[in-house]
Order: C-alpha cells, then structure tokens, then sequence
C-alpha cells in the first residue's frame, strides 16, 4: 500500500506539469494552439516505441481499420475537445485555478452515467443494464462544486466582465465532460481487449486529423512556436502523457484487488491542484490565492477524497 501512495502522489506531482507549464508557455508569449498540439505530436512516436517493444501494435491497427469512423470521431472528443479547450482556458486564468476547476471532471463522469450500459449476468443469459447516476458520488462531488464555486467567484473580483469570466470558465466545463466521455466510448468500442497504452496510442493516432487542422491553423495565424514551446511542449507530453499515466495505472495496479485502497489511491489525483499551487507560487511568481480562493481549494481536495472513498 505504501508504494502504491508513493506512486499516485508522484502521479498527480506529474500529471501538474500540464497546468503549469501551459501557464508559463502563455506568459512567455506562445499560443495555446501550440500548447495544445505539440503535446500529442510528441506524444505520437513515444508511445509507438512502447507498444512496439510491447508487440501490440498490430491489434490496434487492424481495430482501427475495421471501425475508423468511431475511432477518429471519439479520439477527437476524449483528446482534442479535452486538451484544446483545457489549453484555452489557462490563458484566462491562472493555472491553479484551471486545475481546480478541471476536478470537474469528476461530476461530469458521474452525470454521463446514464449514456452508457453494463453487462449483468442472469438466468437467461448476459444482458445490458443501463448505469445509474451514482447518487452518493454526486453528493460529494457537489462539495467540489462548492469549492470551485467559491475560487471562480474570488477570482471574478480581478475580471472586469462576465464575457472574460466565461471564456475563462466554459471552456474547462467542455473538457471536463469531453475527457470521460471520449474515453468511456472508447473503452465501449474497443470492448476491454486493449492495455491503457494501447488505447492511448490508438486515440493519440485517431486524435491526429484533428491535431493537424489546429498545427495549419497556427502556422498560418501565428506562425512557428518558438524554440521554448516546443521544450516545453515536449516536457508536458513525457511527464504528463507518458510519465504520470505509468505511475497512476501502476499504483493502481497494486491495489486494484482492495477497493478501499484503490479509492485511496485514486484520492491521491487531488495532489494535482496542491502541486500546481505550489509550482505556479514558487517557480513562476505566481500571486498567492486569497483566503476564499484557498478554502475553495481545500473543499475541492476534500471532495475528491471524499467522491474516491464512498466508491469503495
């Protein structure tokens, strides 16, 4: 147990470098538009390498081939309307901000429940039963809601229009919900037959049209990114893409036999919004969040814990 903590708090220690050099990137003056695809670019030849060396290769091919349509369509949803949005935002706000109010994600899974069916076995055979809107979770998610509520509206006291407070807000709402969802589809489409990395390099492949139309965007709107988006860039998609997906599916892995644990284990992902805090503070002189900001941090922290441990 005590390895596997290790493991998901160096996850989530990970996994906020995407908010937190996505920040710095558009303070040095790069587009999100770069942000947003030079991540899975990247992320395209290090994941190849692994399935490759894993011999899994051909089976996600010959997968994607045999249905391209649902591959392409729900890759776009689950990576590119969940990190382009993601990206947008973090123009607007600062990027512990942005990774508190992407625990959203967490209400967003509960409440798309219903769009998706499990299998039950009965007397008469294997039928689909239609998820339910986990009642419990929703309720301690709505302490997340709370939490979120109270940073947003703190924050809106340095925003002079609702218009800005909106571009700033709607965007991360759209990839709290694009992310499960895509995700979900494609774990349905691909009916559990494939490892995390497999599904992963799948969706980043099926993602690439969509990745493509935003790169000719950019090269025809603001040109090249510079030397230091690209570093940066390739530093988000190996800690955050490569890096932080081992270490999370690899704790979990340890304890998925124990619920309980595993709810501990998946808790751990609030680390994201300590570690962004404290990266955008003490890397990137960051102003410190208020008093109201701070609590709306720690409800949406506690939520998390709190939304993992009633699944157990």
């Amino acid at each position: 147990m005590k390895k596997a903590l290790i493991l998901g708090i160096l996850a989530s220690f990970f996994f906020a470098f995407t908010f937190v050099l996505n920040q710095q990137m558009n303070i040095s003056g790069g587009s999100w538009i770069w942000s947003s695809t030079l991540r899975y670019i990247f992320m395209i030849p290090i994941l190849f390498i692994i399935v490759v060396m894993k011999n899994q290769l051909t089976d996600v091919l010959k997968d994607i081939l045999s249905k391209p349509i649902k591959w392409i369509t729900w890759s776009t949803v689950g990576f590119g309307l969940f990190y382009a949005p993601l990206c947008f935002a973090s123009v607007y706000g600062p990027s512990w901000l942005v990774a508190g109010t992407w625990q959203l994600t967490i209400v967003a899974g509960a409440l798309l429940s219903p769009l998706f069916f499990k299998r039950v076995e009965t007397e008469n055979g294997s039928i689909k039963i239609r998820n339910q809107i986990p009642k419990k979770s929703l309720l301690m998610s709505s302490v997340i809601l709370f939490g979120i509520f109270l940073m947003q509206l703190e924050e809106a006291k340095n925003i002079p229009d609702v218009k800005t407070i909106l571009i700033g807000f709607v965007p991360v709402v759209i990839a709290a919900f694009a992310y499960p969802l895509g995700n979900r589809k494609m774990i349905e489409i691909c009916e559990n037959k494939f490892n995390v990395f497999q599904r992963v390099f799948g969706m980043t492949l099926c993602s690439m049209p969509f990745w493509a139309f935003f790169a000719t965007y950019g090269l025809f709107s603001i040109g090249l990114p510079s030397k230091g988006q690209v570093i940066n860039s390739l530093i988000v998609a190996v800690f955050s893409g490569i890096i932080a997906t081992i270490l999370f599916f690899k704790a979990t892995d340890l304890v998925s036999h124990d619920t309980t644990k595993l709810a501990i284990i998946e808790s751990t992902q609030s680390g994201e919004v300590i570690f962004t805090l404290l990266g955008g503070v003490l890397i990137f002189n960051d102003e410190i969040p208020t008093l109201i900001s701070l609590v709306g941090i720690m409800l949406v922290i506690i939520g998390m814990i709190l939304n993992s441990l009633i699944k157990s």
